[in-house]
């Protein structure tokens, strides 16, 4: 098929062009430096330039807390943007389907664990990364809308954070595994991180998302959301303690209470993947975590030397 991965130079689109192409498929992968997706011109021209039959929106504007707190127009104005464009342009073009990937950041803040998909609607994402949010969940509204209006086939799957190999390290946009990796590499005698550690979160390497992603446009046509994640919960004190065991941090690590914790608790109930499309993420997070350090360790050592 002809193929269209928006965000393809990305962390995970990145991934899924790569494996998009091993099972033959004509894949392009567009950029924000070629095609600026907030533009609807710009939309206009990719879809004109591909031509695609199916399309893989992974395009977003996103970081960890701190990105979240500095940039909430600019995230709640480009995700809706790209999301509304992809979704105009798939309709004007005649898209066979089209995949678009919404985050755990759609849940309302009190979930209760494990979130299941039936529990969306039932309150307001916790407040700081709210306006990203709202606007990716506005993607799964427009695209059961346009299903109902035009027969437009459109899947919306919710991730958790991904992480592996290729991750944002970036110190102002990483989320928190990154970040972790990044600051306990860098200093040998402490790191300062936010909130008091106490939050849980759920992680999903990155080629199990892949392949979620992959089963999900094969073989689910449906217009209700479905979660993908690893149905593992770790608390981010617990964490940042495995984490620095594999770094070899030997460090103080001080928990700054003035900051955020953020939402206080997220595991999805991933029972849904399974069940409609055979998925479910395969990666020991340990041996995970060692594989994004050992990466990271090989580009640090690579840019010293550079």
């Amino acid at each position: 098929m002809k193929v269209l991965v928006t965000g393809g130079g990305g962390f995970l689109g990145s991934r899924l062009v790569e494996r998009l192409d091993a099972d033959g498929h004509d894949v392009t992968a567009a950029r924000r430096r070629d095609y600026d997706l907030t533009h609807e011109r710009d939309a206009a021209r990719l879809f004109a330039d591909v031509r695609p039959e199916l399309v893989f929106h992974l395009a977003a504007e996103v970081g960890g807390i701190g990105a979240n707190r500095e940039n909430p127009g600019r995230y709640w104005y480009a995700n809706l943007m790209m999301g509304g464009h992809v979704l105009e342009q798939s309709r004007e073009r005649g898209v066979a389907k089209l995949v678009t990937l919404g985050t755990i950041c759609e849940y309302p803040k009190f979930t209760p664990v494990p979130f299941s998909e039936d529990d969306l609607w039932n309150g307001y994402p916790e407040e700081t990364n709210a306006p990203y949010g709202v606007a990716k969940k506005s993607l799964l509204v427009g695209g059961q809308a346009y299903r109902d209006q035009y027969g437009l086939n459109v899947i919306h799957l919710l991730s958790v954070n991904l992480y592996g190999p290729g991750d944002n390290f970036d110190e102002r946009t990483a989320h928190v595994i990154p970040d972790l990796i990044r600051k306990m590499h860098e200093s040998s005698d402490r790191v300062v991180l936010f909130g008091d550690g106490t939050p849980t979160r759920e992680f999903l390497y990155v080629d199990d998302a892949v392949e979620g992603i992959v089963l999900g446009a094969r073989h689910y046509d449906g217009a209700e959301p479905v979660n993908l994640g690893s149905g593992r919960e770790v608390a981010i004190r617990d964490l940042a303690e495995l984490i620095a065991e594999l770094t070899g941090f030997t460090g103080e690590i001080v928990w700054d209470e003035t900051k955020p914790n953020g939402q206080p608790r997220r595991l999805l109930d991933v029972t849904r993947a399974e069940r409609l499309f055979g998925f479910r993420a395969q990666t020991d997070f340990r041996e995970g975590l060692e594989r994004t350090i050992a990466w990271y360790r090989s580009q640090a050592l690579a840019g010293d030397r550079g």
